[in-house]
């Protein structure tokens, strides 16, 4: 297992469509899971994908909070890793969340996102995975799965009014009347962490 580097919004790396993966018990799919584990933990995220660690295949893992807006400790929580995942929308709803990306350092943007989806994927066993979520669940499963597109959550935004550097948030939470901790969740944990990472 390894720490590996994080790639940043830039890199064509995190730009391109990504590749299936064949055979989910390779030893080298394991390897890579590995990495990508250590790498998220130590860079205190709730979830990464395998673009963000250079491999261009469709690979994600992420905490699957049930019924959080932000949870406090995802540690104990349960990990998903998805292997060559598919998304289906589910409902016609939609949810604004505040979201942060660790490709996406030091900002928080905005995000609009179907509240109710489906999504089915092979395990590092092989086998099935088919679940639905909704809520924190819904969006970190589709900011994840997006990575696998080459789509970064800039990207999605509807209004880049509401693109925000972690630094200023206080300001911009008390100017628009949010509370102060719904900018938090999605990619790093606390924006007074953020500047110590960069």
């Amino acid at each position: 297992m390894a720490i590996r580097k994080i790639a940043r919004m830039g890199h064509p790396v995190l730009r391109q469509p990504t590749a299936l993966v064949v055979d989910p018990t390779a030893p080298e799919v394991a390897r890579l899971i590995a990495d990508m584990f250590e790498t998220m933990v130590d860079a205190e995220g709730v979830g990464i994908a395998a673009p963000q660690v250079y491999e261009s295949v469709k690979i994600v893992m992420l905490y699957t909070p049930e019924d959080a807006a932000r949870p406090d400790d995802l540690r104990d929580k349960d990990l998903a890793i998805l292997i060559n995942p598919v998304v289906t929308v589910l409902g016609e709803s939609l949810e604004e969340g505040w979201e942060g990306c660790l490709s996406v350092p030091g900002l928080r943007g905005a995000v609009a996102r179907p509240a109710h989806i489906g999504y089915r994927a092979l395990g590092p066993d092989g086998q099935k995975i088919e679940r639905e979520a909704r809520g924190f669940h819904a969006r970190v499963v589709q900011h994840e799965c997006d990575h696998l597109a080459g789509v970064l959550y800039p990207m999605q935004m509807n209004d880049m009014a509401k693109l925000v550097f972690t630094s200023e948030w206080k300001h911009f939470a008390a100017a628009e009347g949010l509370d102060e901790t719904e900018g938090l969740g999605d990619g790093e944990a606390d924006p007074e962490n953020d500047q110590e990472k960069e």
